[in-house]
């Protein structure tokens, strides 16, 4: 089963989205981080689930 690509800030999937991002979480770097677009450029923060590094 496939798992379904949402932003970790608001929730939103990011498959249909046309600028989102994917980057390892700077903290543990064995997560991957998704954003959406809108909460890249606000600059919302994201906590990783598995070492809860927080960041904008």
């Amino acid at each position: 089963m496939k798992q379904e690509m949402k932003c970790v800030s608001c929730g939103k999937k990011v498959e249909s989205e046309k600028n989102w991002v994917e980057f390892p979480c700077p903290g543990c770097g064995k997560v991957k981080i998704l954003r959406c677009e809108k909460c890249k450029k606000l600059e919302n923060q994201y906590e990783c689930g598995k070492c809860e590094f927080v960041g904008p």
